[in-house]
């Protein structure tokens, strides 16, 4: 709910069809989504894959080819930007900056020829919601990026519109402050449940942000879904690749006779053929193994052989990046500095069954049964 008891007009969002060229460039390829009444929907995907597009597209700045954009009740397909209710938050903050934060979070207001009690009343609201009290009367030069970033959001805010929309909002700040500003994001999330669309190519902004994942590649939906979801039931090697950080290890592999194991150099896996559809013998798969799933094989056999290049000890944690089965490959390693492993050892590892993922070399969609 809104502060001081402020009711929201439903706001869930579908797209239909969505269908954008530039030139002789698809951009966007038929998009069909549905965003939750007081979600937070994150669009991830790497540059290029059409998300800001996407965004740009439901503010009404760009156009669709085909589709239709409804927002709530309302079909706002072809509305101007300024009839559809939608605050958006740039990349670059968008102040004004002969303006101080107070003139910036009323001038919206102000445009909209609002009442000067009721910009007062939404400037305090804000201010107090997102600490900007003492901030008020600086102007943006004089604050961090940080502080102008909450400003920005500040005056979306106050507009209380229907949808708030973020195209990358922390690109511009350094490591601590993306991580500031991203716990701010989900708590004024949970204040104002309000429907949010979050724009990022950078996966832990999405995974730790969303309560909808929509993963996008080269202007097409991959999957989409609760994140935790997504990360463990990927369809594709494009997803399992993308999130996750260090990224997914792959190696090729081939069914042996009995369905039941893996046959490469360095590689010696038993699955659970009730997990992966149809396997068949001397069927060419990929294999994939995330880093953190691994572990040294200190009481039993080794499944896979690590031929150790570089350790990279981080504190916490370290990786040990090597090759297995021809293929490069990097392993979670404990931070035990006695414990660590040196270049050129070769190291056993081991892990569960049911981290196992297996992909089609082809197609390079998931052979998992769960998977829709």
């Amino acid at each position: 709910m809104w502060q001081r008891g402020y009711h929201r007009a439903v706001s869930s969002l579908s797209l239909r069809g969505i269908r954008k060229t530039l030139g002789a460039n698809a951009i966007l390829k038929g998009i069909d989504l549905e965003v939750p009444d007081g979600s937070l929907t994150v669009l991830v995907g790497p540059s290029g894959c059409g998300k800001s597009t996407l965004l740009r597209t439901i503010a009404g700045l760009e156009s669709p080819d085909t589709g239709v954009i409804t927002l709530g009740d309302r079909d706002v397909t072809r509305a101007e930007p300024r009839d559809r209710d939608i605050a958006m938050v740039f990349q670059s903050y968008a102040l004004y900056p002969h303006l101080t934060v107070r003139e910036n979070l009323a001038f919206g207001l102000r445009l909209r020829k609002e009442p000067e009690k009721l910009i007062r009343a939404r400037i305090e609201e804000v201010s107090a919601m997102l600490g900007l009290d003492t901030l008020l009367d600086r102007l943006p030069r004089d604050m961090s990026g940080g502080q102008r970033q909450r400003v920005a959001m500040g005056r979306a805010i106050a507009r209380r519109p229907k949808l708030f929309l973020f195209d990358e909002p922390l690109s511009n700040l350094d490591a601590a402050l993306r991580n500031q500003v991203r716990v701010e994001i989900k708590k004024l999330h949970a204040t104002l449940g309000a429907t949010m669309i979050y724009v990022t190519h950078d996966q832990v902004e999405a995974m730790t942000l969303a309560d909808q994942l929509v993963v996008l590649s080269a202007g097409t939906i991959e999957q989409n879904g609760p994140p935790l979801t997504v990360y463990a039931q990927p369809v594709s090697r494009f997803v399992a690749e993308f999130l996750g950080s260090p990224s997914m290890n792959f190696l090729e592999a081939t069914v042996a006779k009995d369905t039941r194991t893996l046959r490469a150099e360095g590689l010696s896996l038993t699955l659970d053929p009730a997990r992966f559809v149809s396997l068949k013998p001397d069927q060419r798969v990929l294999v994939g193994l995330r880093p953190h799933d691994v572990q040294p094989a200190l009481d039993g056999p080794a499944m896979l052989t690590l031929a150790i290049d570089v350790v990279e000890a981080m504190g916490f944690e370290a990786f040990a990046h090597g090759h297995v089965a021809g293929s490069h490959f990097i392993a979670r390693l404990s931070s035990e500095a006695h414990a660590l492993p040196k270049p050129g050892d070769t190291l056993g590892l081991t892990l569960a069954d049911d981290r196992v993922y297996l992909f089609d070399p082809e197609s390079r969609r998931s052979l998992a049964r769960s998977v829709p």
